[in-house]
């Protein structure tokens, strides 16, 4: 047993190293793959960060570690926020999901799980470390990204890059200077830890009077590439990864903290054709074989494994990982900050 203290807002987080994924208990294991041969096909919803090649590289090493042929047929993500939205109105008139298992990050989840639209599995029943399992067995944990300011090297001034939050709140940002994402959650996560309700409302309400530009996380992304924009005000580590993969001078303002860190969950939806399968790929996520892959294509793995890059970044900062019991304010204030912020529906 490893202990990883990270200065988290009083966040103690004990983790099981390396072998924290287990020695799989055989007999639930085998009903899964069982499962999974009869079935023979997921439908997988996923970041598109991940992309097609990396989708495949992900289910020929799923389909060699358990012996299958899975067909994977790999849906990327648009708008998080607005395929949630689009799943929970499909629930409510009895219309299935499109996809068996559903990669979003835990805000997202918690939007399910709180309208009961995930399927729990014992996951520890399968070797997993409690510390993984979430939403009472809905959903696995098994990415962390890293959310900050970004902006461009190349078209903003040293003496202009943000040490903290609050520093995006200065006049000289008003007027489409400033990009803001659909994401709103990311700020939900602030009110949830050191800052509490009332002071996040405020600095949300305080980046909308700057008249930022909106729009998706690769939409600011892109215009922050193209100089249309100075800062965005959040940017995940996909789009820093995917910049520096590219040579592209997009990097994050290193120097702000609290260090908001969403988690990538996998979770099997309530109503999918092949469940045994899903829950599976879940449990394979969480493997040094597929925690490589992601790593590769989408620039970060778990905060909690020594010697990930995720892992390395998060040593001495401030970090704010959301808990379960947090889930329902967190959806209702991403929501709410949404319609301060000017997108339609919040």
């Amino acid at each position: 047993m490893r202990r990883l203290k990270v200065s988290a807002i009083g966040l103690l987080i004990t983790l099981i190293a390396v072998g924290s994924y287990g020695i799989l208990h055989a007999a639930p294991l085998d009903d899964l793959i069982a499962g999974a041969k009869k079935e023979g096909a997921i439908d997988f919803y996923a970041p598109s960060s991940l992309t097609p090649q990396g989708a495949e590289e992900m289910v020929a090493a799923f389909n060699k570690k358990y012996g299958l042929k899975t067909n994977l047929r790999f849906h990327p993500s648009g708008s998080m926020t607005r395929e949630v939205g689009k799943l929970v109105g499909m629930a409510a008139t009895g219309v299935p999901p499109e996809w068996d298992l559903m990669v979003v990050t835990d805000a997202h989840h918690g939007t399910l799980w709180l309208r009961k639209l995930l399927v729990p599995f014992d996951y520890k029943s399968v070797g997993l470390d409690a510390n993984l399992v979430h939403y009472d067995g809905g959903t696995v944990s098994f990415a962390n990204q890293t959310v900050l300011p970004a902006y461009n090297k190349q078209t903003l001034p040293a003496k202009d890059v943000p040490k903290k939050w609050e520093d995006l709140l200065d006049p000289k940002w008003k007027g489409g200077k400033l990009g803001v994402s659909s994401a709103s959650h990311h700020f939900a996560r602030l009110a949830v830890g050191p800052w509490g309700e009332e002071k996040t409302t405020n600095y949300v309400k305080g980046i909308a009077s700057q008249k930022p530009i909106l729009g998706r996380l690769a939409e600011v992304y892109n215009r922050l590439l193209l100089g249309e924009i100075s800062i965005a005000v959040t940017l995940t580590d996909s789009n820093i990864s995917e910049a520096k993969e590219a040579g592209a001078p997009v990097v994050f303002a290193e120097d702000v903290q609290p260090v908001v860190s969403p988690a990538y969950h996998a979770g099997v939806l309530k109503g999918a054709p092949h469940p045994k399968t899903a829950h599976l790929l879940a449990v394979f996520l969480t493997s040094p074989e597929a925690q490589k892959i992601w790593e590769k294509h989408n620039g970060h793995a778990s905060a909690f494994i020594p010697g990930s890059s995720t892992y390395k970044f998060f040593q001495g900062k401030q970090a704010l990982f959301m808990k379960q019991d947090q889930a329902q304010k967190v959806d209702k204030l991403g929501r709410q900050y949404g319609k301060i912020l000017g997108f339609e529906g919040g």
